[in-house]
């Protein structure tokens, strides 16, 4: 089961705040959260991994908050 509610509710809060994208907001928000569990999966060998809504917050936090950063992120 997929459950997307912080991830999609950051995205909805970023569009809000900023140029309607849509469903490309979300793209860009779920390429920067995998970005860094993608690229160290093969050496931790785990076949599984959860983002959680802490997970969301700790990597998007900083760049939501930080409004040119996250024009240029996000």
């Amino acid at each position: 089961m997929l459950r997307f509610r912080a991830i999609a509710e950051t995205a909805s809060k970023v569009n809000a705040n900023m140029e309607n994208i849509g469903a490309r907001r979300l793209h860009t928000i779920m390429t920067t959260l995998l970005k860094k569990p993608l690229f160290e999966q093969p050496k931790r060998g785990e076949k599984k991994f959860k983002i959680t809504a802490k997970i969301v917050k700790e990597s998007l936090d900083g760049i939501l908050e930080d409004q040119d950063l996250s024009r240029y992120i996000l």
